[in-house]
C-alpha cells in the first residue's frame, strides 16, 4: 500500500514537472519571437535584407516549415540539446518573418491582442485539461479544417477576396481555439501515462515536442485575432 502511495507522489510529481517545462519552453519560445520580430521591426538593414529580397523570404519559410517537419518527426533520434536548440532557432526564424505585424499595425493594438490571445488560449488550455470529453475525434476534424485554411489561404493569394479572407480568419479562430484544446489533452494524457522512472530526457524531448504544439496554437491563434482586433498603423 504504501509503496503504491509513493508510486502515485512520484508519478504526480513527474506529471507536474513535465507539464511545468512544456508551459515554460512554450514561454521561451513566445518571448524569443517577440524579441526577435519586434528588434527585426526597428532594423532598417534586417528589413531591407528580409522584405526587399523575396527568395530570403521564401527561403526562412522553408527553413521554418523543415524545422518543424524535423523536430516532429524526428525528435525521438535526436538529443534532447538538439532538439531544444532546433526549437530555439523556429522561435528565431519565425520572429523575423513575424515582424511585419509592427510595420502593419499600431503597437498598442498588438498588445492588446497578444492578452486577448492570452486569456483565450488560458482558458480554453483549461478546459482541455479539466474535461472529461475525450477530443481525439474532433481532433481529425480540426486537423482536416487546418489543411482547408491552408489551401483556401494559397488560392486566395492569386484571387485576393476579401469575402474569403473575412472566413479563413474566422474560421481560423475556431479551429487553432479547438486545437489548444486538444493538444491540451493530449499533453495530459502523453504526462500521466509517462512511466515514473522515465529518463530526464525522454522528458525533456517530449516538454519541447508539446511546447511546439502549443506555440504553434498560440502564434497562429494570435495571428487571426490580430486580423478581427487589430488596427493598422495608418488609422
Amino acid at each position: 500500500m504504501r509503496s503504491e502511495t509513493v508510486l502515485k507522489q512520484r508519478t504526480e510529481v513527474l506529471v507536474n514537472d513535465y507539464v511545468r517545462s512544456v508551459y515554460n519552453w512554450m514561454a521561451v519560445g513566445l518571448g524569443l519571437t517577440g524579441v526577435v520580430a519586434w528588434y527585426t521591426a526597428n532594423s532598417d538593414s534586417l528589413l531591407r535584407l528580409i522584405y526587399g529580397n523575396g527568395v530570403v523570404l521564401i527561403a526562412l519559410i522553408v527553413a521554418q516549415l523543415a524545422l518543424v517537419f524535423c523536430i516532429s518527426g524526428w525528435i525521438n533520434r535526436m538529443s534532447a540539446a538538439t532538439a531544444t536548440a532546433l526549437f530555439l532557432v523556429y522561435s528565431g526564424l519565425n520572429g523575423l518573418t513575424l515582424s511585419f505585424i509592427f510595420l502593419v499595425y499600431a503597437r498598442a493594438s498588438i498588445v492588446s491582442t497578444f492578452f486577448i490571445c492570452g486569456a483565450t488560449f488560458l482558458a480554453v488550455s483549461l478546459y482541455g485539461w479539466t474535461t472529461k470529453r475525450d477530443l481525439t475525434s474532433l481532433g481529425g476534424f480540426l486537423m482536416m479544417g487546418l489543411f482547408g485554411i491552408i489551401i483556401a489561404s494559397v488560392v486566395n493569394m492569386f484571387i485576393a477576396s476579401s469575402t474569403m479572407t473575412k472566413a479563413v480568419t474566422y474560421i481560423g479562430v475556431f479551429v487553432f481555439i479547438g486545437l489548444t484544446a486538444y493538444d491540451t489533452q493530449k499533453l495530459k494524457y502523453m504526462a500521466s501515462t509517462q512511466p515514473a522512472d522515465v529518463e530526464g530526457t525522454v522528458v525533456r524531448k517530449g516538454a519541447i515536442l508539446g511546447a511546439l504544439s502549443l506555440y504553434l496554437d498560440f502564434i497562429n491563434l494570435f495571428l487571426m485575432l490580430l486580423r478581427i482586433f487589430g488596427q493598422t498603423r495608418d488609422r
